[in-house]
């Protein structure tokens, strides 16, 4: 599975094996189980190039490709779901549109701060009307003297309860696609940013509801053309699944572990569960399975590396890797037995965490349509 990969690409999942392996994974159950989202250690995988590795060196990142990436996603999601997703927001969801739609300004202005941690990005676009309905977002941005004031709601927002930087996704013109801007702002007056919401899973994740009362944002507060808005954000999620099928190979594999681990120390009927084939055979169709799934995000995040177009091979990768998160768990859970089920044991949290993958950045349903679409062009439409 590692013989194509090339050093850098190693040194970079070796490093985050040993981070996740030794700073997050003996503190995921207790900081699971009070909701605390590890902000400082956040800070310090942006010293350790860990935070933002798609940043380019030139804005202060390191430099390091979309494959990376996934690696360090996939190792840190081994050890805590919920703590990948704020290196996957922070990569894919704001380093990327800022690169690839922001002023040279913006990028210089903005990078270095992401790259570093002293500064924690989110991507406002869902809104309670407006989920996979993205054309349907109402939050409006009206034009004031040489700036904008932005009015509307947000839902749903990762790592938005302690966000320095916004991404933020607004109507300026008439109703439909062409009519949503995009905006890059700091916290600002009028900005208030909701209660912690209650999750099944991912309790180590900020999610919160963001409210705009006529925030005022600058008139260089523009990411990208004026109207252009709903392409950015498109595009921005083509890149973003793959780092959530990375995310769900990590959870997978976390759930293989901790199954192969139990069927060999349980001992029941005289011996290891492990060799009956009603333990065997569920473990290795879950293998062979999370094989296939990280081939697929490996093959759309090398896509993304050179350049050719990924939304499908996202998508598939996505939507095969997140089905395969949640069997791994469920596998996990069901060869743990009673203890599966016991919040004192890992299986449950993998088990709440894995459902998201087939949830946000597009349901399991939109990446079957964006497959279609694909493979079938307007008779898909």
């Amino acid at each position: 599975m590692t013989g194509h990969l090339t050093d850098a690409q190693r040194d970079a999942r070796d490093l985050a094996r040993d981070f996740a392996a030794g700073e997050i994974a003996p503190h995921a159950a207790d900081w699971n189980a009070r909701g605390h989202v590890p902000v400082d250690l956040l800070r310090r995988m942006g010293e350790l190039g860990l935070l933002t590795p798609a940043i380019p060196e030139e804005y202060g990142g390191p430099g390091l490709d979309a494959t990376s990436l996934c690696l360090i996603v996939e190792e840190i999601a081994r050890a805590d779901a919920g703590v990948a997703v704020a290196v996957a927001v922070q990569n894919g969801l704001v380093g990327a549109p800022l690169l690839r739609a922001g002023t040279e300004e913006q990028r210089r202005r903005w990078l270095p701060e992401l790259a570093s941690g002293r500064m924690m990005g989110c991507y406002a676009l869902t809104e309670a009307d407006a989920g996979s309905d993205t054309a349907a977002l109402s939050t409006r941005a009206r034009p004031d003297g040489g700036g904008w004031r932005i009015t509307g709601a947000k839902q749903w927002i990762s790592n938005g309860g302690f966000a320095d930087l916004f991404v933020v996704f607004a109507r300026t013109g008439g109703e439909g696609a062409r009519g949503v801007s995009a905006f890059i702002t700091p916290r600002a007056e009028g900005l208030e940013v909701g209660a912690e919401i209650p999750k099944m899973g991912l309790h180590t994740s900020s999610t919160v509801g963001l409210s705009f009362d006529e925030v005022l944002v600058t008139g260089d507060a523009m990411l990208g053309a004026e109207g252009e808005g709903l392409k950015l954000a498109l595009a921005t999620l083509d890149g973003g699944r793959i780092t959530v099928a990375a995310q769900a190979c990590g959870i997978a594999q976390a759930s293989l572990d901790l199954a192969v681990r139990y069927a060999g120390e349980r001992n029941a009927f005289g011996g290891p569960i492990g060799r009956f084939q009603g333990v065997q055979f569920p473990i290795a169709d879950v293998a062979a399975q999370l094989d296939a799934a990280r081939l697929l995000t490996l093959h759309a995040a090398g896509l993304r590396d050179s350049g050719q177009p990924h939304g499908a091979a996202g998508a598939k990768a996505k939507l095969f890797a997140s089905s395969v998160a949640v069997r791994a768990a469920d596998v996990a859970v069901q060869t743990l037995g009673g203890y599966g089920y016991s919040a004192e044991y890992g299986a449950e949290r993998l088990y709440r965490d894995a459902k998201i993958t087939e949830i946000y950045e597009g349901t399991s349903q939109i990446q079957r349509l964006v497959i279609a679409r694909d493979l079938l062009g307007d008779a898909a439409r």
